[in-house]
């Protein structure tokens, strides 16, 4: 997917809210896309900070960015609510 499409989706009721996420090469994940100081730059290369749905509470309780990894934009298939 491009990084338009990405942002098109997570524009509103998406963002920080767990959503599915397929991939071309790998078992698909739910997750939350995380909207940090380093989002627009992230964004514009399509690399995309999500927090996997077994430390979203974690990360709603600290806050701590450490709990999210990084993903490709371009390795995603399919995003769904």
């Amino acid at each position: 997917m491009t990084n338009e499409q990405i942002d098109k989706f997570l524009t509103g009721k998406n963002l920080e809210k767990p959503v599915q996420i397929s991939f071309k090469t790998r078992k698909g994940i739910t997750g939350m896309f995380l909207k940090l100081p380093d989002y627009g730059e992230l964004r514009s290369k399509n690399f995309w900070r999500i927090v996997s749905e077994g430390h979203i509470d974690d990360y709603k309780k600290s806050k701590d960015p450490n709990l999210a990894r990084i993903f490709n934009g371009s390795e995603m298939t399919k995003l769904s609510s």
